[in-house]
């Protein structure tokens, strides 16, 4: 299983000598319980690390998963003759103990060499630290503070590390501190190579110390060295990094003169990049064009750019087009810039596509890097496809990608997403498996997840744990907290959590309070509301028009039309101009209140306010007037609207449909319907819902309670689709015949409309009536004709599943599968519980791989875990969760708990 109650170390036959020196290893407090033992230790370990190929010794990697930095240093001086075994051991062990896997287990370890003046070995562990260090300041700034305490024990950086850190300093843009770290090699007598100087000047243009960077030059000059490409690019990047493109172009127009310093492509991709920053484009594109004149090849940096500048304005289509002109021109795209466009793709809902490009970077040898990963992981967790999601997770661990805390963030906020904010909790296992610490976005995912779910107890108690992990609670997390109070009408408390705010100094933004007013709107508290909006305005926060929105719809369904309009006044004089949302508020509310006629001159104001009407807008006045009796104003509205640049919806179209099936004009209805679908508009379950209702008053001798019933529909304000199905299932599908279906169908396809829909519509339908005979029947006629409605589907199994028919459900699955159809991973998840629960394991454990092989998996042992983990059906238990919770909490402390 993928999270484990515990972790078993198991160590291969003959290796039984190693159990004696496990329980030492795992606790820090046992170390220091006998030295006799520790140097046993030390020796035995010492022994193995002579042999060939020790790295892979599963032996050997067990005993070092909790072996300490003291014990490491002590391995590495039983071996000090030996400096490149001792740095290849440093390496080794960095990378397998959990003590040594975090940076200050490394700096610990660094600590124990210098002490046992191993300073060989500590020089070259040094600039392996620097590499691997990340590009964060904090990290290398830990890392140079210890550097200064070892001075105090006789350890003097070596010229290596000097230079090695100052690549890493500009690496992360860190310009002053590399200029300081030049200082102190010259106060130490290092003579500099070319090599580090340039690393100098580019370190503060990077950072935009430009006039530093070009006094520094002089004094290179003074030394002998001459100015080259490297040092004048340099220059370049300072001047675009400071937003000055005339001075970066007259540096550019210099080198071009002087031979030595001629511009090469990394001069020309950093311009190119400054002209994309300024939102100069083509310009950028023409200079793309210059190299090509001038003899300079696009380099795979330069088109990186430039398809970064297309995907940051939302044109991917000519981001992909830059690729493909990459490749004819023989230019290999890299990890980054596949990455661009993956991401980009995922943003706009691509996911497909982006996998797609995904695939053509494997095809083309490139190994993605945890950023890809997490760029396509976020992009299926965000369309609710969580197995896709976990799929890729295994294929990053198979290929050596080590996750890190943002894919494991992503893939918890994927879970909470479909309401399994518990499965997320519980992934906090593996993200301890992993060496890895939850972070204050994995516990806001948390606290945000469990208050979506009403599950106020549980957010509580993660939100109190982070004090405990040395995590402070942020905005983001008072404010889910704040909301799901509110939404469960716990105004108190709500307001509670708001002093907590105000006391830890939290900045109060317009979030936090406009769910406050949305909450206090919902009971009926005016007056908190108005105290609120004072609130917001003593903390210059009331910087859109979201809030008074909030409370004007809350005014308008209560028909305080003259207070709605008296905080319209407010709003403009606080200097908020109402939105197209505001304008559509009061719209809305005058509907509501019969006066129609005052809508449509409000609707006229709106325009000629500058602000234009949205389809919600015309799609209230659409109803109102079909409500009054007024169908053909309110048809000749809905065919005026793409005039004003906006297109019906099917909400927009169903108000009409609905109209005239009301009045008995079933064949108009179907003239619209028809309509729709040339205009690119497909029906949806409301026009469904009233064309059935129509069929149905034509053969049914109560046709009439129906009418009424449609008429009761009528008078309502536009309701959600599920309220509006919800009700005709509950009287249309009792009185409906199969043949009423086939009406409906053919009368659709005449319309030319897909037939898929529609049937899941009637298939839901008669499920939730219980007639699954005709369901079932219907479902099957219609998916042996190649036709897969895979609501109805689902509909189906989940029926069978709630009434233990697990052997009807099996055989319609079998018909669905003997298809080419495959089930839902929800409808599987219900099949496989049932089996389990009735005792059928070994029928559950075949459903399992049944799913693998149908759904095209690839890997499935790796990740076969994770389906099982996502498919296991556990209870909420609290102290279940509780413990966990705990177990993360001592890792803080440094007990290190294997879960």
């Amino acid at each position: 299983m993928l999270l484990r109650g515990t972790k078993i170390v198991r160590i291969a036959d003959g290796h039984s000598y190693a159990f004696r020196f496990l329980s030492m290893f795992s606790s820090p407090c046992l170390q220091s319980s006998s030295d006799q033992t520790m140097e046993g230790a030390a020796f035995h370990i010492s022994s193995l690390i002579n042999k060939p190929n020790w790295e892979h010794d599963k032996t050997l990697k067990s005993l070092a998963s909790h072996m300490s930095p003291h014990l490491a240093g002590k391995i590495i001086g039983l071996h000090s003759n030996n400096v490149e075994l001792g740095v290849r051991f440093f390496k080794w062990v960095c990378r397998q103990s959990a003590y040594c896997y975090d940076l200050a287990g490394r700096i610990q370890l660094l600590n124990v060499l210098v002490s046992c003046n191993l300073f060989g070995v500590a020089q070259k562990a040094v600039v392996l630290l620097i590499k691997e260090c990340d590009e964060s300041e904090n990290g290398i700034v830990k890392l140079m503070d210890a550097f200064d305490e070892m001075t105090e024990m006789g350890f003097r950086l070596s010229y290596p590390c000097y230079s090695t850190l100052l690549m890493r300093l500009a690496k992360s843009n860190m310009g002053f501190v590399a200029f300081l770290v030049y200082r102190r090699m010259v106060n130490e007598g290092f003579v500099l190579a070319g090599i580090d100087y340039r690393t100098v000047v580019n370190a503060l243009c990077k950072e935009g110390f430009v006039q530093a960077a070009e006094m520094f030059c002089c004094r290179v000059l003074r030394l002998g060295f001459g100015l080259d490409t490297h040092v004048c690019s340099s220059l370049v990047l300072g001047n675009c990094r400071k937003d000055n493109l005339r001075e970066a172009f007259r540096v550019f127009e210099k080198m071009s003169k002087e031979e030595k310093c001629r511009p090469n492509s990394v001069t020309f991709s950093i311009l190119i990049h400054g002209l994309c920053e300024a939102g100069r484009l083509e310009e950028a594109f023409q200079l793309k064009q210059e190299m090509f004149e001038k003899g300079c090849q696009p380099s795979t940096r330069t088109y990186t750019v430039l398809v970064k500048a297309m995907c940051d304005i939302g044109m991917i289509d000519k981001a992909m087009d830059m690729l493909d002109e990459m490749i004819t021109k023989a230019c290999v795209p890299n990890v980054h810039t596949y990455t661009i466009l993956i991401d980009r793709l995922c943003r706009e809902g691509k996911t497909e596509e982006a996998n797609g490009v995904f695939r053509k970077m494997l095809k083309d040898g490139l190994c993605p890097g945890v950023v890809t990963f997490n760029a396509l992981i976020n992009g299926y967790c965000k369309e609710g496809r969580v197995i896709s999601a976990f799929e890729l997770l295994s294929v990053m661990e198979k290929g050596n990608c080590k996750p890190n805390i943002r894919t494991f963030n992503e893939l918890m906020e994927g879970l909470c997403r479909v309401g399994k904010s518990y499965k997320a909790l519980f992934l906090l296992r593996r993200v301890v498996d992993n060496g890895l610490l939850p972070d204050r976005v994995s516990y806001n995912i948390l606290v945000d997840g469990f208050c979506k779910e009403n599950q106020l107890n549980m957010a509580f108690n993660i939100f109190n744990s982070m004090n405990s992990v040395g995590l402070e609670p942020d905005g983001f997390t008072f404010t889910a907290l704040i909301d799901g109070l509110c939404k469960l009408g716990r105004l108190e408390q709500a307001n509670g959590i708001l002093g907590s705010m105000v006391k830890k100094g939290i900045f109060l933004d317009e979030v936090t309070f406009t769910a406050l007013i949305d909450g206090h709107c919902k009971v009926g508290k005016a007056k908190d509301v108005y105290f609120l909006f004072e609130n917001m305005l003593k903390n210059r926060c009331l910087t859109t028009a979201h809030a008074f929105n909030c409370f004007l719809d809350v005014l308008g369904k209560d028909y305080k039309l003259n207070e709605a309009n008296a905080m319209l006044g407010k709003m403009m004089k606080y200097g908020l101009v109402p939105s197209v949302v505001t304008h559509t508020i009061l719209i809305d509310g005058h509907c509501r209140a019969g006066e129609t006629t005052l809508s449509l001159k409000k609707l006229e104001q709106m325009k000629q306010a500058g602000c234009s009407p949205n389809v919600y807008t015309y799609t209230i006045i659409v109803n109102a007037l079909c409500n009054n009796g007024r169908v053909e104003e309110a048809e000749a509205i809905l065919f005026s609207m793409s005039s004003f640049g906006v297109s019906p919806n099917n909400f927009t179209y169903a108000v009409l449909v609905k109209a005239h099936v009301k009045a008995g004009r079933l064949d108009r209805a179907l003239q619209i319907v028809s309509t729709m679908v040339k205009n690119g508009c497909q029906p949806n379950n409301h026009i469904y819902s009233t064309l059935l209702s129509g069929f149905v008053l034509l053969n049914n001798a109560t046709g009439a309670g129906a009418i009424n019933y449609s008429s009761d529909l009528e008078s309502r304000s536009l309701s959600s689709e599920e309220n509006v199905y919800n009700c005709f299932s509950n009287h249309v599908f009792r009185l409906m015949d199969v043949h009423h279906a086939l009406r409906i169908r053919d009368e659709i396809k005449k319309c030319g409309v897909p037939t898929e829909d529609l049937y899941n519509f009637l298939v839901v339908g008669l499920c939730k009536e219980g007639r699954i005979t005709e369901a079932d029947q219907l479902t099957q006629d219609i998916v042996k004709h190649g036709l897969f409605p895979d609501k109805a589907i689902s509909s189906i199994i989940e029926h069978y599943c709630k009434t233990c028919k697990y052997d009807n459900c099996l055989e319609f699955m079998k018909l669905v599968l003997d298809n080419q159809f495959v089930p839902s991973f929800a409808s599987y998840c219900w099949v496989i519980h049932g089996l389990r629960n009735e005792g059928r394991v070994q029928e559950a454990q075949r459903l399992v791989s049944d799913f693998l092989r149908h759904t095209g998996i690839e890997d499935k042992v790796a990740v076969t875990p994770y389906i099982e983990f996502l498919m296991k059906e556990e209870e909420y238990d609290p102290d279940e969760c509780l413990k966990l919770i705990k177990a993360i909490e001592q890792v803080n402390y440094k007990e290190r708990p294997i879960i």
